[in-house]
């Protein structure tokens, strides 16, 4: 039987969750998520975990924060002046905003305060900082990449 081996496309169906069970994100549902398999596409935890399995294999796998998103980072958390504000914006707290890096690349930030006249911004992937479990099933092997 078939196994999963580095450079092959893959298709699997999972389901993500927090260490308290909370689900994050799952393909039930939805179109398999494809991927190739040591692209670094997708964190190096789930790309690892792919790798041996056979076709309608099933796994759950563990990675810990530091082998998904990494730590939460203080200096992606910021203070920002609400003079910096379009005047019509009125922030709360979990809204999400486009901010624009020196170098002209977008990046989304999450709103963690609003205060009077600053609030706080979060540019920290919303999974830093977090353990989490993947259900894997691989549904597919296609031809590997040359």
């Amino acid at each position: 039987m078939a196994q999963a081996k580095e450079n092959d496309i893959v298709r699997v169906h999972y389901t993500g969750r927090l260490s308290d069970g909370v689900v994050f994100d799952s393909s039930e549902g939805n179109e398999p998520l494809e991927f190739v398999i040591g692209s670094g596409m997708l964190i190096p935890g789930f790309e690892d975990s792919v790798i041996g399995m056979a076709l309608n294999e099933s796994k759950t796998i563990n990675i810990p924060a530091d082998e998904a998103y990494g730590p939460v980072m203080d200096e992606m958390i910021q203070k920002v002046p609400r003079e910096h504000l379009p005047e019509d914006m009125q922030p709360e707290v979990g809204m999400e905003l486009v901010s624009e890096t020196p170098d002209g690349h977008q990046l989304i930030v999450v709103v963690r305060e609003v205060g009077l006249e600053h609030i706080t911004i979060d540019a920290n992937h919303p999974l830093a900082g977090k353990d989490l479990s993947f259900d894997i099933r691989l549904v597919e092997i296609l031809e590997p990449i040359a």
